[in-house]
């Protein structure tokens, strides 16, 4: 996907998220909004959201002093996300198609998102998931694909929602154990977005290959990727892909077998994939047309 006009003023609102997150002054939050405004006139239409994001996200981390500009406030997600384990799985435990039902926590989580224009609530979330269609549904199709493949990536998303990703990692291994799964997180800080700090935290290396894909684009850019990063995808059978900022930069794809799992929270996104923002979406993309 490439941005659209409405993108433009979300990426411009960014800067105000920003300064608030890190409790900046009067003259910093100027600095930060003006600067970004300044950037806006600039922005390329050919590029996708995450990749404009990426260049303004550098540029106010450098004028902030602050590598991380989301570290306090992704603790507190993981935090939160975490109080939510025992519910979740008293929920799988009891659930008569646990594979579904972890693949709704992993959808569950991508609420968590720091730079949507509509932000939702993850314990309203939680509550009524379970009870949701997706509105776009290829679960049965997914299934299918996990039971032929004998490699799978995960594209991870937010932090907090690595936490349900890593739930969802657990029950696709019980129900594929021969099954080579790999998680795939960002390259260096951008948003709220999942790198090798939370995910070694959360003890993803020890359940499965954790791969630093070397993009600084909140979003898996595939161009942007390191070389290992970009044979995993390439090799993999399948390709579950978590988030809007992934699914943006991953439509189009030159592979197939990509499943997006994701929340819509922008009208950009749902006028794409002809869904309304608050929609799950599980959508396979089965063949490169």
């Amino acid at each position: 996907m490439k941005i659209a006009q409405e993108c433009v003023g979300c990426i411009i609102n960014q800067s105000v998220k920003v300064a608030d997150a890190i409790a900046a002054d009067k003259d910093l939050t100027t600095t930060l909004v003006q600067t970004v405004e300044g950037m806006s006139q600039e922005f390329s239409f050919e590029l996708s959201p995450p990749e404009v994001a990426s260049d303004v996200y550098e540029k106010m981390a450098l004028l902030a002093e602050k590598e991380d500009l989301y570290v306090e406030v992704k603790d507190l997600s993981t935090q939160k996300a975490c109080s939510f384990i025992p519910f979740l799985k008293e929920k799988l435990q009891n659930s008569d198609n646990k594979l579904l039902t972890a693949t709704k926590i992993a959808v569950a989580g991508n609420v968590i998102d720091l730079a949507a224009a509509v932000e939702f609530d993850l314990e309203e979330e939680l509550e009524k998931i379970f009870d949701t269609e997706f509105s776009h549904n290829d679960f049965e199709a997914l299934t299918q694909e996990l039971a032929v493949a004998k490699n799978v990536t995960i594209l991870g998303d937010n932090v907090g929602e690595h936490i349900f990703d890593y739930m969802f990692i657990e029950v696709l291994q019980e129900f594929y154990p021969n099954i080579h799964f790999s998680y795939m997180v960002r390259g260096n800080p951008i948003i709220n977005d999942v790198t090798m700090k939370e995910a070694r935290e959360a003890g993803f290396d020890k359940l499965c290959e954790l791969i630093d894909s070397g993009v600084n684009t909140p979003g898996f850019a595939y161009s942007r990727a390191n070389k290992y990063a970009q044979k995993v995808f390439d090799e993999a059978d399948l390709v579950v892909s978590k988030g809007m900022g992934n699914y943006e930069c991953l439509s189009p794809s030159h592979r197939d077998n990509i499943c997006f799992l994701l929340k819509v929270k922008c009208d950009v996104v749902a006028n794409s994939l002809g869904e309304n923002v608050g929609d799950i979406i599980c959508k396979l993309i089965k063949e490169n047309r």
